[in-house]
C-alpha cells in the first residue's frame, strides 16, 4: 500500500466533485479497478473519503463519483439514518484510517422522504422495522414545514442538512477532527435523471474554490 499523504479535505472534496462531473459527462476514468490496485490494497486501506448515503440502488458511489478500489468508505443506510452503526462506522473511518472528508449524499425521489412525507399528511404509516426508519426521517419533514419548504428538492436538502447536524452533533470523535481542521463533512445532494452531485452543506474546512466548484 502507498504511503502518499492523504489529501486535505477541500482536496478530497474536489476529488469527488470531479470524479462526478465525468460521471455527468459520460467520460468517467474507472480508476484503481485493476489487479494492480487489488494487489496494492489487499494489505491495507486508506481511503480519502466517507460516503455515507441512502441504500438507493440507482446511488452506488464509486460509480457516480468515478472512484475504485480503496478510494471511498461506504456506509448506507435507507434514507441516509444514522444509528449507532452509522456513528461507529464513521468515527472508525476518520479516526483510524484518517479519512479527511465525510460525505452525506441524499438524494431525489427519496422513497424513505416520500413515506415520512406521506405519514406527515395522511397519516399513513407502515409496520416493522420499516416505520422507525419513516420515524426518523419525519423530524426532518417537519423541520422543512416549519420553514415553509414544500418542493420535493428542498425537503431533501433539509434532511440532507438534518443528517449532517446528527453526526456532527452526536459525535464528538468527529467534532473533534472538524475542530482541528482534520476532517470536513460535506451534504451532496443526487439527481437521478442526470447523475450531478451538488452541495447542500459544510462542516469544517472546505476551501471556498472546492464549494463553489460543487455549485
Amino acid at each position: 500500500m502507498t504511503t502518499a499523504p492523504a489529501p486535505s479535505p477541500a482536496d478530497a472534496l474536489e476529488l469527488l466533485l470531479a470524479g462526478n462531473r465525468r460521471f455527468v459527462a459520460g467520460a468517467p476514468q474507472h480508476p484503481n479497478q485493476d489487479a494492480a490496485r487489488r494487489a496494492e490494497t489487499a494489505p491495507g486501506q486508506r481511503p480519502f473519503a466517507v460516503v455515507f448515503g441512502c441504500s438507493d440502488s440507482r446511488l452506488a458511489a464509486e460509480i457516480i463519483f468515478d472512484q475504485g478500489l480503496g478510494d471511498l468508505f461506504v456506509v448506507r443506510t435507507a434514507g441516509h439514518v444514522a444509528g449507532p452503526e452509522v456513528l461507529g462506522s464513521i468515527e472508525y473511518a476518520v479516526s483510524v484510517l484518517n479519512c479527511p472528508l465525510v460525505v452525506v449524499l441524499g438524494h431525489d425521489s427519496c422513497g424513505a422522504v416520500a413515506a415520512a412525507r406521506a405519514a406527515v399528511a395522511d397519516g399513513v404509516g407502515t409496520t416493522g422495522y420499516v416505520r422507525d426508519v419513516i420515524e426518523r426521517v419525519t423530524s426532518s419533514v417537519l423541520a422543512a414545514q416549519a420553514a415553509g419548504l414544500t418542493a420535493d428538492d428542498d425537503i431533501i436538502a433539509e434532511h440532507i442538512r438534518h443528517t449532517t447536524d446528527i453526526l456532527t452533533d452526536r459525535s464528538r470523535v468527529l467534532a473533534d477532527q472538524i475542530t482541528a481542521g482534520r476532517t470536513a463533512v460535506a451534504g451532496l445532494s443526487y439527481r437521478l435523471a442526470d447523475g450531478s452531485a451538488r452541495l447542500v452543506t459544510t462542516r469544517g474546512p472546505v476551501a471556498t474554490a472546492a464549494v463553489q466548484t460543487g455549485t
